[in-house]
Parts: C-alpha cells; structure tokens; sequence
C-alpha cells in the first residue's frame, strides 16, 4: 500500500511541475533574470507551495503518528552552522547556472529535455562526492 501511495503522490508532484513551468529550465532562468526578462509566475508557485505545507504541516501534526508509518520523523538539529548554510548556496548556484533542481531534473529529463541529461548526473556525482567528504570528517572525528 505504502508504494500505491508514494507512486501516485509523486505523479502528482511531477504532474504539479510540468504545470507550473518548473522543469523548464527557460522558465526557471528568466525568474532569476532580474534585470533582463524577469518573469514572476515562479513566486506564485512557490507562494503557493509555501501556503500548502504551512497548512499542511500544522493539520498533519496533530495527528498521533503519520497514515503510512509508526512515528513522525522530525528534524531534531535547530542550529544553524556551515552545512545549513553552504549547503543551500551550492544548491542555489547549481539551481542558477543550470536552470534545475533535482524533482524539475527527474521530470524534464522523462520529458526528453536534454539539459536535464547534464545536469542530473552532476547532482549524483556531487551528491556522491558530499558523501565521501562526510564520512571522512565523521571517520576523522571518531579517530
């Protein structure tokens, strides 16, 4: 059952994608293009977005434990430190240089747009090499 429903919600995020313009990458450039042709429609995407999990959030939790697991899973780490920060910053520039971030990537590239066949196996290899560098500094912290 927990596949059924982990398949049809994402169709209806890839679905949600397609629609809003998200895995174009065009589209997504000319919302970072401020000063050239800037198109807005992005923030209302995101705006939307944001007022969905904001609503979402404070229905689903109060509920005693999610539909299709045992316990709720939340964050327990509230400070910010590099990884919060730096993190972001490469998502973002990857974001702005290549017009994806990964779920717009996944889509675009079942669509056929062959950007996202350069950029998603670069976000695997980065995802790869962050990896590697976290598991030295866990390994060198526990030496």
């Amino acid at each position: 059952m927990s596949f059924l429903v982990n398949l049809a919600l994402g169709l209806l995020f890839g679905i949600g994608l397609v629609v809003s313009g998200m895995s174009d990458p065009a589209k997504v450039l000319n919302f970072l293009d401020l000063l050239g042709t800037w198109d807005p429609s992005l923030a209302f995407v995101m705006g939307g977005a944001v007022v969905t999990a904001f609503i979402g959030y404070r229905i689903v939790l109060r509920r005693p434990k999610p539909v299709a697991a045992s316990a709720f899973h939340l964050p327990a780490k509230t400070d910010i430190d590099s990884k919060v920060l730096v993190g972001p910053a490469i998502f973002g520039i990857g974001w702005g240089l290549g017009g994806f971030c990964p779920g717009p990537a996944l889509t675009a590239a079942t669509l056929g747009a062959t950007g996202a066949y350069v950029f998603l196996p670069t976000m695997f290899l980065g995802m790869w090499l962050a990896r590697i560098v976290a598991n030295r500094k866990l390994a060198a912290a526990a030496a």
